[in-house]
């Protein structure tokens, strides 16, 4: 596909990626139109424009795993990565994950960790429950919306 210079959207984006250079803001999310175009400060990560056109900018980083061929994906509220960054399970490589499959979670408990530009961003949980699946894996990047654990409520 070929990407014309001119085009308006694209001079937009280049416009947003400019100002946000100078800023502190990590994630920016534009709709406009049919389009829907998603900047994000982190190395490796994309810059997406949906619709009838695409431009991928950047290295992907690692995605998360989807369901397992053959096997039924756990049920459960899903515990989702409110940004894209660095999943971490544990406050640090010496101390013990934040929970494990069978775990009782609380509202509000913290059961990740998100590093975002240096930056160590609490996951909490939003239900209460059992944990039924841990579905990310430490020191992986993950995308915003990616499911990193499954809790059944109780």
């Amino acid at each position: 596909m070929s990407i014309q210079k001119s085009a308006p959207w694209l001079e937009r984006v280049e416009e947003l990626i400019s100002i946000l250079e100078g800023s502190t803001i990590g994630e920016l999310e534009l709709i406009e139109g049919g389009t829907e175009i998603v900047i994000r400060r982190n190395p490796g990560i994309v810059i997406t424009a949906a619709a009838e056109q695409l431009m991928t900018v950047g290295i992907t980083g690692s995605e998360m795993p989807t369901a397992r061929k053959g096997r039924p994906e756990p049920q459960g509220v899903p515990i989702i990565a409110p940004l894209t960054g660095v999943y971490y399970a544990a406050a640090s490589p010496s101390t013990p994950p934040f929970v494990n499959i069978g775990d009782v979670v609380q509202t509000g408990q913290v059961v990740a960790l998100i590093e975002s530009m240096k930056v160590f961003n609490e996951v909490m949980a939003e239900v209460t429950g059992r944990v039924i699946a841990l579905v990310g894996k430490n020191g992986d990047v993950v995308q915003k919306g990616d499911v990193l654990l499954r809790v059944e409520p109780v």
